[in-house]
């Protein structure tokens, strides 16, 4: 199995302007998430995917392995999917640049139903994390995941859900943004887009994982340990940095 790792990056951001090229502790954010991939050794290839010539020409400098993509995309996933009609792959793995706290275990793990069964007719998988952070949970640029017990995908909100009602026992969960794709789902989500734009949950939440949902695709939700913090917005940014100092991390 031929698995290509794939970290969509873009400069233009109405949070964040040029995000991937912040500095985080002496490394910039989309340096820290691909020598991060890189060390996953299933990984065959691992590109950083972007349309702005600065993130491009830095990626060069530093040795980080880049493709030039359209800026006409509207999603990550879009991109995902123009690198898998330049390269050949039996799984494409979307690790979100804007994740610098993310390990290789956790990576790891959105590539695992594939390897261990692979006649399984899961097409997409994507990773959750329990929150545990109440700043998380009130957070909209944070999406919570609404799983069934086997763990397949029902829902996505950037509200703070399941609504306790009659019961404050609650688990909430937060998507982390590693996504594993077949081809046939990538091309789908592209050819979708294409015909009709965003699907209407998708447009409403604005979470690109409910295209696969309101589609019927099975959607797995693998339950990880990990502390990670996406980064949308500079205030994200510090809490970064501030964990990195905390816990005498590289």
């Amino acid at each position: 199995m031929k698995i290509i790792a794939v970290i969509p990056a873009r400069y233009e951001s109405s949070r964040f302007q040029g995000k991937p090229l912040a500095e985080i502790c002496g490394k910039l954010m989309i340096e820290r998430v691909y020598l991060q991939a890189k060390k996953v050794k299933e990984f065959d290839e691992v590109y950083v995917a972007t349309d702005d010539e600065r993130i491009f020409a830095t990626c060069k400098e530093r040795n980080i392995n880049v493709l030039m993509t359209s800026s006409q995309h509207k999603t990550g996933t879009d991109r995902i999917g123009e690198v898998a009609e330049k390269i050949q792959g039996d799984l494409y793995v979307n690790i979100q640049g804007d994740e610098p706290l993310i390990e290789p275990a956790t990576i790891k793990k959105a590539i695992v139903p594939f390897l261990e069964n692979p006649d399984t007719d899961i097409e997409v998988t994507n990773l959750m994390t329990e929150i545990k952070d109440p700043v998380d949970l009130i957070n909209f640029t944070v999406p919570k995941v609404i799983a069934s017990k086997d763990g397949r995908g029902v829902y996505l909100t950037r509200s703070a859900a399941p609504f306790p009602k009659g019961n404050i026992d609650v688990k909430y969960y937060k998507q982390v943004c590693v996504y594993g794709f077949t081809p046939h789902a990538i091309k789908f989500y592209c050819e979708y887009g294409k015909k009709f734009g965003k699907a209407k949950i998708e447009s409403i939440e604005d979470i690109e994982i409910l295209r696969f949902i309101e589609n019927g695709f099975r959607v797995q939700y693998i339950e990880v340990e990990s502390q990670t913090i996406a980064v949308d917005t500079p205030n994200d940014l510090k809490r970064v940095i501030n964990y990195i100092q905390d816990n005498n991390l590289e």
